[in-house]
């Protein structure tokens, strides 16, 4: 099972050809729509005449990302920048690194998904934690009875939250994500 995967790039830009860029990423963007697996982009600059960009996309999984990269399409898109962008870094997150980490200004070039309703992303992730804490507490008991409450706890729980966030939480959002997103 592999998870989302967001690639984050830090460009260096020519500033008197903003307008150029603009073009080129939303040309990238389109050729990207078109793959597979594409989730969205968009970019952040730290101010507006600043020479860096931070270029984000999103894929669905690993492959999806990799059919990308390995692209005709992309490889046509790089070298139609070649000489106005400089790559300063890439960077690759799965799983929910970078959710915390809310940037104060981003500027959309394909619409994101709608979140889901809160309460049903609750659901979801009761539906997920109710039999996994059971399962897990169930043979707690049965495995470690004699130890203290604390440490019983610190390992159930660091057992079940990559369980739950890498494994069954993913899972059973895919499987209801026809509930989650009917509006």
């Amino acid at each position: 099972m592999t998870a989302p995967v967001t690639v984050s790039v830090t460009r260096h830009v020519d500033p008197t050809r903003t307008t150029e860029m603009l073009a080129w990423v939303q040309a990238g963007t389109t050729l990207a729509e078109r793959f597979d697996g594409f989730l969205g982009s968009g970019w952040v600059r730290p101010s507006v005449d600043s020479s860096d960009w931070h270029m984000l996309y999103r894929f669905a999984d690993s492959e999806s990302l990799a059919a990308w990269e390995a692209s005709p399409q992309r490889a046509w898109w790089l070298e139609a920048a070649h000489g106005s962008v400089e790559e300063k870094r890439r960077e690759r997150r799965t799983g929910i690194e970078g959710w915390f980490d809310e940037p104060t200004t981003v500027e959309a070039l394909s619409a994101a998904p709608v979140p889901p309703p809160r309460w049903k992303q609750m659901v979801v992730i009761f539906m997920v934690f109710l039999p996994l804490s059971l399962t897990a507490n169930f043979v707690a008991s049965r495995v470690i009875p004699d130890w203290p409450l604390v440490p019983r706890v610190v390992l159930v729980t660091t057992v079940m939250t990559p369980l739950m966030t890498y494994v069954f939480l993913p899972w059973m959002t895919r499987r209801m994500s026809w509930w989650l997103h009917r509006r």
